[in-house]
Order: structure tokens, then sequence, then C-alpha cells
């Protein structure tokens, strides 16, 4: 699967927190000469402590749009009903500039975009999938099922668990993904799904389209 470039850092912008690969002036060059970027994209960092309401020990929920976590990279997926439970995996960008994405032999691997936040950090966290591969269906093969209400589960590298709420599932040509609601490393704590959909066109393009599960942080739970 492939997924539009994610826009540039606004100029200005906060350097990259510790874990999180920064962009090459190279590659933001050639982002910039191929057009892909969205303007008013609002990549700046949200500065200011964050926010948590005690619900029960050991159990946080979110709340205000400055909530977040700390940074911590994500290790586990679960999204109980489509039955997903995965490993999870870095990426970068692949060379065209897009979202990397797990090797087909591991298809059964969900790959976090390590240049966004991790999930439970301002700004929406981005999980990528394949839908399938020629031996059939694979991590995100029922993505598109999900509806608003079901939750996603992520266990992150410090033992806590982030639970988010799915708002919609939308699809997206690939050539007019919506990266201001895609990227970002600012604003409320949210996750973003991604795999591929719609009509089969081969070649490099695979699928025509994007299949995302925008969703929003809800609470978090301590080791």
């Amino acid at each position: 699967m492939t997924t539009s470039p994610p826009p540039n850092r606004a100029a200005g912008a906060a350097r990259p927190r510790s874990g999180r690969s920064p962009w090459s002036v190279p590659l933001a060059v050639v982002l910039v000469l191929v057009g892909v970027f969205a303007t008013g994209a609002g990549l700046g960092r949200t500065a200011g402590p964050f926010e948590w309401a005690t619900t029960s020990a050991g159990d946080r929920a979110a709340r205000g749009e400055g909530a977040g976590l700390t940074a911590s990279r994500p290790v586990r997926l679960s999204v109980p009903t489509i039955g997903i439970a995965a490993p999870v995996e870095p990426v970068g960008q692949a060379r065209d500039g897009s979202i990397g994405v797990p090797p087909l032999e591991r298809a059964d691997e969900t790959g976090w975009y390590d240049r966004g936040p991790t999930p439970g950090e301002p700004g929406p966290a981005v999980i990528v999938g394949h839908v399938d591969t020629k031996r059939g269906p694979s991590v995100f093969h029922d993505l598109h099922k999900l509806r608003p209400g079901d939750t996603v589960e992520v266990t992150r590298a410090d033992r806590s668990v982030v639970v988010f709420r799915v708002d919609s599932v939308e699809h997206f040509p690939k050539d007019r993904l919506p990266a201001d609601r895609v990227y970002g490393d600012s604003g409320p704590p949210g996750l973003r799904l991604i795999t591929c959909g719609g009509d089969w066109l081969g070649g490099r393009t695979g699928y025509a389209d994007n299949v995302i599960a925008f969703a929003t942080l809800q609470s978090s739970r301590e080791p």
C-alpha cells in the first residue's frame, strides 16, 4: 500500500522529539517541488502542561484539547471488533516520500510512522497496514468495517495502554489525501489507521484509494 507524502514541517516549528527521525533537507525540497503539501496544515507544536482527570487507580481519562502523554513508541495494536491483535514496528518514509510500510513478508504487522507523534502524544499518530497480499487478507483487511464508537487500544513501550474511540472511517483517492487531517504533531491526541481500498489499478499504484479510520484518545492505563 502507499499513502500520499506527509507535508513538510512549517518554518520555525520545534525540532523533532527524541527518538523521531528528523526531516532531511533534500527530501523536503523534493516534496515541495512535486506539490504535495496541504497549505495551512498547522504543524507547529502545542506547548503547555497536559491535563488529565483521574477516574480510577491506574486509569486516566483525557480531557481538554491540550491533553496528552509523553512520548513512548507503540509496540502492539488491538482492535477487538474486527479481530486485530498485531505488533507495531516503526516505519519512516519510502523513497517517493510516502509513508513506508511493513515488508510484504510481514503483512500481519502494522507500522507506526516514526516522524509523527507516538499514540497518546498531542497530535495524530499514524499507523499503517496492508489490506492484502497475493497470499490473501492482511492485518487491515477489515479496517473498513470499523464503526464510530468502536475502540482501538495501543500498548506502548512504557507498558501503558492508550484507548482511542473511532470517530469515522473514510475513503480518499490517494492523490487527494486530506493531509491537514492526517498528519501533524499538535492538537488533541488522535490516531489514524490507514490501509488501501477502492479499485485495483495494479502497477506501482495498487489500489486507487486509502481507507482511513480517524480516532480520538479516550483514556490511558498505567502498567
